[in-house]
């Protein structure tokens, strides 16, 4: 096992596993264990989602200085690289932070993947020893649905969630943007609005082909997603 594997077992996999069949004994539901790790791993996460809405939003706020930055330095291009981030700063903004979230997520999901593909099986080695669990698998099903296998309709209720959340996103921005638009401004708006369907179409198609479990996972990631998104920008118009 090299150095990364040894990571990522003891960082991400070890201590999901463990909660979740700590969680699964102390209720007798698979489904609710996965409810439970589901909002653990959001509120960790919490931070760095609130700073990538709020990035978010601050983009939408500064497009017309950019625009001024952009036609004002269009033959001195690393002038305008150093006004652009100087502007960023001012604002506190972070271009990456959205695609840092997106990199925390990848292993999670990957991490999830693999505690719930093959029925939920358990493998000892990596139990801690205070969490005592006598069976070698646990019972999957939650509300009649197997969540160790695909399930269509968890799958288009998460690609509908997705499309929302993309939606709200994209809408507070169109509504904020009253200016002339140049061709660049253009393109970005047509790709964002090409997104708010790509977004779910990927969504259904990859949960369609995974354990269920993944879907309840990201529908209610989504569906609090959400709720934090109109909360933060609520904020920031008032």
């Amino acid at each position: 096992m090299n150095i990364f594997s040894t990571i990522y077992n003891t960082i991400l996999y070890q201590p999901m596993l463990n909660f979740l069949v700590l969680i699964y004994v102390l209720t007798g539901n698979f489904g609710i264990a996965v409810i439970v790790l589901t909002v653990l791993v959001k509120c960790l996460t919490n931070p760095l989602n609130k700073k990538s809405i709020e990035s978010q939003k601050a983009m939408t706020e500064i497009q017309p200085k950019l625009k001024e930055i952009q036609k004002k330095y269009k033959d001195a291009p690393e002038k305008q690289a150093q006004e652009m981030i100087a502007l960023y700063k001012e604002k506190n903004f972070n271009p990456f932070s959205s695609i840092f979230l997106l990199l925390i997520q990848i292993p999670i999901i990957i991490a999830l993947f693999q505690i719930f593909k093959g029925g939920v099986a358990i493998d000892p080695q990596y139990m801690y020893s205070f969490v005592h669990f006598p069976e070698e698998t646990i019972n999957p099903y939650f509300l009649g649905i197997d969540l160790s296998q695909p399930n269509i309709i968890l799958a288009v209720l998460t690609a509908i969630a997705q499309y929302f959340q993309a939606k709200t996103s994209f809408t507070k921005q169109e509504t904020n943007t009253k200016e002339p638009k140049d061709k660049t401004m253009q393109i970005t708006e047509m790709m964002q609005k090409q997104m708010v369907f790509i977004f779910p179409i990927i969504t259904l198609f990859v949960l369609s082909t995974l354990p269920s479990a993944l879907a309840v996972y990201w529908l209610i990631t989504t569906a609090m997603t959400i709720y934090q998104q109109k909360k933060i920008l609520k904020e920031k118009n008032d």
